[in-house]
């Protein structure tokens, strides 16, 4: 592989990381980059050599945000442990699925998770303060490990995103406090996924850790960022990279 091809991937790494970091989405910036410059990897190598680079980027979100936020460990660690599981399920069920036929389900969603955002100008900018039932929380469990887990390991844009607006919507926080929950469960699916990649030996282990650091940088200076500019900020982000998310995947499917 030529200098200027792993340059490339080095720049869209520390991007994906960023983004990533934020509000998820970052598999939106590396996995194109990864295919458009090797188009020779199989697209189970491109996936797995993604999800090893994503699992340093989120690792290092999670330190970066649990330094400032304070984290529902007794509800995190569950939902990233069920996460991880069926990650590893929708992995093993990429090879089965057409997933282009879920790519117009994913952009209603997409599309509809804009619009509520817009709708509610509220929505993640306040924490509310009364405790949700035992009921939701558990419910949340299951949506954030179970459900977008899944999906993560079977295709995932947007996880981070619908990850974000769960947290927000079904417990009432806001999106700061959203984002770093998130990463939470997104480093379970990550690691669900890379070990099902690993043992089916789909990983390049070399490309996706030189990756993985330029991520890490990228995923610290998001969370960084995020904290530093507040609810407002990555509210934006998310809207901006849901639209993106939308026209990218609507290319990959009518283009």
């Amino acid at each position: 592989m030529a200098w200027f091809d792993w340059g490339v991937l080095m720049v869209a790494a520390t991007a994906a990381g960023w983004v990533d970091a934020v509000v998820g989405g970052g598999g939106l910036i590396l996995l194109p980059a990864i295919l458009i410059t090797m188009p020779q990897l199989s697209p189970q190598m491109a996936l797995a050599t993604n999800k090893l680079t994503a699992v340093n980027g989120t690792a290092a979100a999670v330190f970066t945000f649990s330094r400032k936020v304070a984290m529902q460990w007794r509800l995190m660690v569950p939902a990233a442990v069920l996460a991880a599981v069926f990650a590893g399920l929708g992995a093993a069920a990429v090879s089965l699925i057409d997933k282009a036929l879920f790519i117009p389900i994913i952009m209603v969603l997409l599309v509809a998770v804009a619009v509520f955002v817009t709708m509610r100008p509220t929505l993640g900018t306040t924490l509310i303060h009364h405790q949700p039932s035992r009921l939701r929380v558990w419910t949340t469990v299951l949506v954030a490990g179970g459900v977008i887990g899944f999906y993560d390991g079977l295709f995932g844009p947007g996880t981070g995103t619908f990850l974000i607006i769960t947290f927000a919507v079904m417990l009432g926080t806001e999106f700061v406090r959203s984002a770093a929950m998130a990463k939470v469960i997104n480093l379970g699916s990550n690691i669900g996924a890379l070990a099902f990649f690993a043992a089916s030996g789909n990983v390049w282990w070399t490309l996706g850790l030189a990756m993985a650091a330029c991520n890490v940088v990228g995923a610290v200076l998001g969370a960084r960022m995020a904290l530093a500019k507040g609810a407002g900020f990555i509210r934006i982000v998310l809207l901006v990279v849901v639209v993106v998310m939308v026209i990218r995947l609507g290319w990959q499917q009518f283009a």
